[in-house]
């Protein structure tokens, strides 16, 4: 079996563990991501476990998502014995470009994994462009 030691992520680890594994709003710690295309629109899953739905906030802006939600502390019921999960502010940023249609982009939040459906814009679209021949030829753009 071959094991990966990173002494530097180790080293991450420990003082994570040591300073506290919180996100702040002013330095808000990332979300694990995935994203590909599938037909006509992009795809992008974010893992938020534990986080309450309505502490989710999308926002687009001049070509960029942002995705912001925030995990608090539990209840002060029980004494902690261990704290690993990590809490506070999360935050992730994608720019979109202009092959994405930001008016139709989608939410939807299921067993701690957001996932955001990014429909590609009409005219990015590939098309299939006749090529027409004579003098008076008419020009025709036709579906791909």
């Amino acid at each position: 079996m071959l094991l990966r030691n990173d002494p530097f992520r180790e080293l991450e680890r420990l003082t994570q563990q040591m300073v506290g594994m919180t996100g702040t709003t002013a330095r808000p710690a990332a979300m694990p991501m995935d994203a590909w295309c599938e037909d006509d629109e992009f795809v992008v899953e974010l893992d938020l476990p534990g986080v309450e739905p309505s502490s989710i906030d999308l926002d687009v802006e001049r070509g960029v998502l942002t995705v912001r939600a925030d995990r608090g502390d539990p209840s002060g019921e029980h004494e902690l014995l261990a704290a690993e999960r990590p809490r506070g502010v999360f935050s992730r940023q994608l720019v979109l470009g202009e092959s994405v249609d930001t008016e139709h982009v989608s939410a939807s939040y299921d067993r701690g994994v957001l996932r955001l459906t990014l429909p590609v814009a009409e005219a990015a679209k590939p098309r299939k462009i006749e090529v027409q021949h004579g003098p008076r030829a008419e020009h025709k753009v036709l579906p791909a």
